[in-house]
């Protein structure tokens, strides 16, 4: 019999619960396979982030999805919600750091398979000339194969 917590990772992946060893060979084989799903599709985000395409970009955002940058006037820094906000803040990205890269990349998903990280060292200049070289990180969650939340983190230099 599973446990709740079991139990819970089947309705967050959309399983039946089918108990005994079968049907935890089956659920262990569609986790595997949704945690390759999001490693690719964190890897695919970061090639499409590097290419600065946002219509490839928001290709992988749910209509109602969310953003959380690093930087504003609250804890959680600026947030925009629904995909065409999401568009125009990372479109501002682009245009403060015309040649921003996303280098050294490392790609993480977590068990249930519904969130993953992807840590880079972003490089670019600003308009002004300003170099920028920051190690950060992104905490996206998923739901239907679309990213509904990405928050973003900067380490500092001062």
């Amino acid at each position: 019999r599973p446990t709740a917590g079991r139990a819970a990772e089947r309705r967050r992946a959309r399983l039946p619960d089918r108990g005994g060893l079968a049907g935890r060979a089956t659920f262990d084989h569609v986790m595997e396979e949704r945690v390759m799903d999001i490693r690719s599709t964190l890897a695919a985000l970061c090639d499409a982030f590097n290419a600065h395409d946002l219509d490839r970009i928001m290709a992988f955002f749910a209509d109602d999805c969310v953003l959380e940058m690093p930087r504003g006037e609250m804890p959680w820094g600026a947030r925009f919600e629904g995909k065409a906000a999401v568009r125009r803040a990372l479109a501002t990205r682009f245009e403060g750091l015309p040649d921003v890269h996303y280098g050294d990349a490392e790609h993480f998903v977590d068990e249930a398979g519904s969130a993953g990280i992807s840590k880079w060292l972003l490089t670019g200049t600003t308009p002004d000339g300003t170099r920028k070289v920051v190690r950060g990180c992104d905490f996206y969650t998923f739901l239907d194969g679309k990213v509904i939340r990405k928050d973003s983190y900067w380490k500092l230099v001062e």
